[in-house]
C-alpha cells in the first residue's frame, strides 16, 4: 500500500490544526485537556539560601574568573540512574561558569560545605505556605535534586518541602496545591552552542519557592488566570522579588491518550494560553500518528538497528549546506524509517511538522545545532538530487518510497544523531514521549530534555533536618496578610465596584485602604464613599510608595476632611503641600464667570465640542475647589445660551 497517498484514518492527521482562539471550552474538554502549574518565585532576602553571599545583586557582564565543569550522573538512593541525567551525559558538554567575587563564594562551586538554611527565607516560605492553605511540615528535610544541564555547578539543587495539600478558590471551584518547596535558584544561561554552554552565576543560590498545583485547569485561559492568582498571592506579602526573571513558571500539559509534558521556563503568564493550546494539539496529533502506525501494521522491530555511512554516496553533491559540511570533514549518516511514509510531514503545531521532533533531538543531544541539521528524502524542498537519493536508498537497502533521514557532522556526533533519530522513531509507536519542552517565542514548544523522574532525588547528608516549633508557626501565622480573594470580597462588601475591588486587592495601596476604611465607616453620611477612596488611591497621580508608616497619619487627616466634605477628592493630587480648601458656591460662580468673560471668537458650532472647550478653559482655575460635576452643570447651562 502506498502510504504517501493513502488517506489517514485519524481525523487529526493531514488537516490544518485549529489556531489558538478557535477552540471553545467544550473543544478542550473533547481533547481531555488538563494543565497544572509550577510557579517559581524569588524571595526578598538579604542573603542566599545556604551561604552568606548577598541576594539580589546582579553582574553587568563583568566576571573575575571562569570555572570549567564536566557533568556525570550519580546513582539515586535506589541504585538507579535518572534518564534525564543519562541524556545530558550524552551531550558531552563543556560547562563554563563566569564568577564575580561580589556575588559567589566557594560554596556555589561545591568547594565548601553549606551554611545552615537562611532563617529569613524559611519564614517567608512558611508564610506563603500558610496563605495557600497548605499543611506546614513539622520538620524540614533537605534533599538533592540532580541537574546535569549545568545550570547548577554542583550538579544538584538543594530543595526542601515546606508544605503540602492546600487549596485556593478560583471561579467557583478550588485549585489543589500539591506542595510548596524552598530551593536554590540556578544560574543564568549566557550562551549554548555546540558542546559549550556558558552560565552567569550571580543569581545562583538565591532563595526560591516552587508552588506546584494539581492539573485542575481545563482550558488554557484557566491556566493563565490561576497563575495570576498565585502571582498576586505572593506579591501581597511584600516579601518576594519583582521584575524580570524574579518569577518564572513551568506548565504541565496532557490530553486524553497523551502524557504529562512539562513546558519549561515560560517567560510570562500571558504566554501560557497559546503555548498550552499548541502543546495540546501536538500531543493529540502524536496520538493520531501512533494510531496510524498501528493501522499500517508497522512495528518498532521494522526499524534498523543503526544507520548507514553514506558519505561516499553523496560526495560531490550540489546541495550547498551538505557539500560545505563534507568539505569540513563531516560524516554523513542515513537512517531509513519504514512505515513512516507521509507521517514526517504531518503538522504537529502551527508552522511545525513531525520532522522537527527529530531535528530537535539532534540539535539538543548530538549538539548539531547549525540548521538545517537533517534532510528527508520525501521532503518537498530541494536537497539531494533524485539520483543521489536513489544511491542513499540502495546503501540502506530500502525502496525509494521509504523515507530516509540524513544527518551529518563529526563522526561521534553523527552517530549520536542516528541513535536519537531511532529512539524518537520508536517512541512514536507509544504516542507521546515524556519530555521537558522549551517555550519558543512563536508560541510553539521544542524538545529540551527527557522528563526527569524520582530517581534524580536523594537525601542531602550535609545538613540536618530543621524542626519547626509551634511557637514559630504561630508567630508567622499571626502576621499573615489577607489573600487577594479575601481582600476583594472585603472591598466589595464595603461598596467598592467589582473591577476596582479586583485591582485594589492586588495593589500595594490595599494596606492604606484597609487602614482608612474604618474612618469612612464611622459616619454613614460621609461625603466620601469607599469606592471613591479606592479610586483615589489607585489614581496614577498618587505618589509612590504608599506606605502606612510614612503616610498613614497624613492620609488619616486627609480622609477625615474628605469624609466631612471639607476637602474635594480632586484637590488631593493638585496641591504642592497641604490640599486646598473648597470654595463657597458664590465665589466659585464668580471665578467661572470671570474665566468665561472673554470667549474665543472661533468656538466650535458642535455643542459637545464647544462644551469641551469651555470646560478646558475653566477647570485649571477651579480644580480642587469646585466639584467637576458642578462645573459641568454650569457649563452645560451656559452652552445652551451661546449662539454659534
Amino acid at each position: 500500500m502506498d502510504h504517501d497517498h493513502a488517506p489517514f484514518a485519524d481525523p487529526w492527521l493531514g488537516k490544518p490544526l485549529p489556531l489558538y482562539g478557535e477552540l471553545a471550552a467544550d473543544g478542550y474538554a473533547e481533547l481531555g485537556f488538563k494543565c497544572g502549574l509550577e510557579i517559581h518565585q524569588q524571595l526578598l532576602t538579604r542573603r542566599k539560601l545556604f551561604c552568606r553571599c548577598p541576594a539580589g545583586r546582579y553582574n553587568r557582564g563583568e566576571h573575575h574568573a571562569e570555572v570549567l565543569r564536566h557533568m556525570r550522573p550519580t546513582l539515586s538512593e535506589m541504585g538507579e540512574y535518572d534518564g534525564t541525567a543519562l541524556m545530558e551525559f550524552k551531550t558531552r558538554k563543556n560547562i563554563i561558569y563566569h564568577l564575580n567575587q561580589e556575588t559567589v563564594c566557594t560554596y556555589e562551586m561545591d568547594d565548601a560545605p553549606p551554611f545552615e538554611m537562611d532563617d529569613q527565607a524559611l519564614d517567608i516560605s512558611i508564610a506563603i505556605t500558610m496563605l495557600l492553605g497548605c499543611n506546614v511540615v513539622s520538620e524540614v528535610h533537605i534533599t538533592r535534586k540532580q541537574y546535569l544541564d549545568g545550570s547548577i555547578p554542583t550538579g544538584f539543587q538543594r530543595t526542601a518541602i515546606i508544605g503540602t495539600d492546600g487549596d485556593i478558590p478560583f471561579g467557583g471551584k478550588t485549585i489543589h496545591i500539591r506542595q510548596l518547596s524552598l530551593e536554590e535558584d540556578s544560574c543564568r544561561e549566557v550562551s549554548d552552542k555546540g558542546h559549550v554552554r556558558i552560565y552567569n552565576t550571580d543569581r545562583l543560590g538565591m532563595p526560591l519557592i516552587e508552588t506546584v498545583t494539581d492539573p485542575d485547569m481545563k482550558t488554557p485561559q484557566e491556566a493563565r488566570d490561576v497563575g495570576q492568582v498565585l502571582r498576586h498571592l505572593c506579591r501581597v506579602t511584600g516579601l518576594v522579588r519583582t521584575g524580570s526573571g524574579a518569577a518564572r513558571q513551568d506548565v504541565n500539559v496532557s490530553v486524553a491518550g497523551g502524557t504529562r509534558i512539562e513546558i519549561k521556563g515560560v517567560p510570562s503568564l500571558r504566554a501560557i494560553p497559546r503555548l498550552t493550546h499548541n502543546e495540546a494539539l501536538r500531543q493529540r496529533t502524536l496520538v493520531g500518528i501512533r494510531t496510524e502506525l498501528e493501522r499500517r501494521g508497522a512495528r518498532p522491530a521494522d526499524l534498523p538497528a543503526g544507520g548507514c555511512d553514506v558519505t561516499a554516496a553523496v560526495r560531490g553533491t550540489s546541495c550547498r549546506f551538505l557539500a560545505r559540511a563534507i568539505a569540513k570533514g563531516a560524516t554523513v549518516m542515513a537512517v531509513p524509517l519504514p512505515g513512516f511514509q507521509g507521517l514526517l510531514q504531518v503538522q504537529t503545531q502551527p508552522r511545525t511538522s513531525f520532522l522537527k521532533e527529530f531535528s530537535d533531538r539532534i540539535r539538543v543531544i548530538a549538539c548539531l545545532d547549525e540548521l538545517p541539521n537533517l534532510a528527508l528524502s520525501t521532503q518537498d524542498v530541494p536537497t539531494l538530487s533524485s539520483g543521489e537519493w536513489n544511491r542513499v536508498a540502495k546503501a540502506c537497502r530500502v525502496g525509494s518510497e521509504v523515507p530516509v533521514i540524513l544527518v551529518w557532522g563529526p563522526r561521534q556526533d553523527a552517530e549520536t544523531a542516528v541513535s536519537e533519530v531511532l529512539i524518537r522513531a520508536r517512541e512514536a509507536f507509544a504516542g507521546v514521549p515524556q519530555e521537558t519542552r522549551q517555550a519558543l517565542d512563536d508560541g510553539t514548544t521544542g524538545f529540551e530534555r527527557v522528563l526527569p523522574g524520582a530517581d534524580r532525588m536523594y537525601p542531602d547528608t550535609d545538613l540536618p533536618p530543621i524542626g519547626l516549633s509551634d511557637e514559630r508557626i504561630d508567630r508567622i501565622g499571626s502576621d499573615l496578610p489577607l489573600p487577594p480573594w479575601e481582600r476583594e470580597a472585603r472591598a466589595r462588601g464595603a461598596g467598592v465596584g467589582p473591577d476596582l475591588a479586583r485591582r485594589l486587592a492586588r495593589h500595594r495601596a490595599w494596606e492604606l485602604f484597609a487602614h482608612l476604611l474604618p474612618i469612612l465607616q464611622e459616619r454613614s453620611e460621609a461625603a466620601l464613599t469607599p469606592h471613591q477612596l479606592a479610586s483615589l488611591l489607585l489614581d496614577r497621580s498618587c505618589p509612590r510608595p504608599l506606605q502606612i508608616a510614612a503616610a498613614g497619619d497624613w492620609w488619616a487627616g486627609i480622609t477625615r476632611k474628605l469624609v466631612a466634605g471639607e476637602l474635594l477628592p480632586e484637590a488631593v493630587w493638585t496641591a504642592e503641600a497641604e490640599p486646598v480648601e473648597p470654595w463657597a458656591e458664590a465665589r466659585a460662580e464668580e471665578a467661572v464667570a470671570a474665566a468665561l468673560a472673554d470667549l474665543p471668537a472661533d468656538l466650535p458650532p458642535d455643542p459637545d465640542k464647544r462644551e469641551a472647550v469651555l470646560m478646558g478653559k475653566v477647570m485649571p482655575l477651579v480644580r480642587g475647589r469646585v466639584p467637576g460635576s458642578t462645573v459641568r452643570r454650569w457649563i452645560h447651562a451656559l452652552n445652551r445660551e451661546i449662539q454659534p
